[in-house]
């Protein structure tokens, strides 16, 4: 509790700063967790403009910019640099994943919030970073696992591989996100209700709370611990009368 009072004071401090200096002020990378907390103050804090951004439409962890170009005639893009990590030689490399990478630069000593999301694609990382560690970054990582890799910025941030997204069909009584959740994850009902009481459900970057909530087509469901999903919405009734649904998973949350 102290730690989210913490965070909120933080929110509030640069939410004030920007309206009062008229300048873009800025987070470091918050995870779902925090950004829950942020919308908790989104109503007080409506007096100045944000935008959350992660560097790819897919992330997960975002920053968030204080302040609209409208409103403070110009515009300050977020600090965000992306890094490409990359075997040395491909032939002797580890199969690396999500996990490897984030361990070799949690090794270097970096905050958790200067890092945002790491892709890993074609046994490559993609890791997006605050731009003033991305220097520090490519000098520093020279290996993960126990694989030498190369590293240097850049801004073709390819979509998740196609081995990572995966679209299937489910069939469904009623759209409500835990029937959906316990369907998509194969969990008993009472298991996908627990996630929800855990706080572990995310609709769209906001916490979800309420279980019976119905899902609409394009929603973005994260349920920690297990995955992330976008639901594609109703493809027709079964002769049964359920319904055919489909989402399109990605990989671990």
């Amino acid at each position: 509790m102290e730690t989210e009072e913490l965070l909120k004071k933080r929110f509030r401090e640069l939410a004030g700063k920007s309206y009062q200096n008229n300048q873009f002020t800025f987070t470091g990378f918050l995870s779902l967790a925090d950004m829950a907390c942020f919308y908790e103050l989104e109503k007080e804090l409506s007096y100045v403009p944000y935008k959350a951004w992660g560097g790819s439409g897919l992330c997960e962890r975002v920053m968030l910019r204080f302040g609209g170009e409208e409103e403070l005639g110009y515009l300050e893009e977020f600090p965000i640099a992306c890094i490409l990590a990359k075997p040395a030689a491909e032939k002797f490399a580890d199969t690396l994943t999500h996990r490897d990478f984030l361990g070799a630069l949690m090794n270097l000593g970096i905050e958790r919030s200067t890092l945002g999301d790491i892709f890993v694609a074609d046994n490559t990382g993609y890791i997006f970073c605050m731009e003033n560690m991305a220097d520090f970054i490519m000098e520093n990582l020279s290996k993960v696992k126990h694989t030498p890799v190369l590293c240097s910025k850049t801004e073709d941030v390819p979509e998740l591989a196609g081995s990572d997204r995966q679209e299937i069909k489910i069939q469904i009584s009623s759209e409500r996100v835990d029937g959906v959740v316990a369907k998509v994850y194969r969990l008993s009902r009472e298991r996908a209700v627990d996630c929800f009481r855990q706080k572990k459900v995310f609709v769209n970057g906001r916490q979800c709370e309420n279980n019976s909530y119905q899902l609409k087509q394009g929603d973005v469901v994260s349920v920690r611990g297990y995955g992330k999903f976008e639901y594609f919405g109703n493809q027709g009734m079964s002769k049964k009368g359920k319904i055919n649904a489909a989402v399109l998973l990605y990989g671990k949350a």
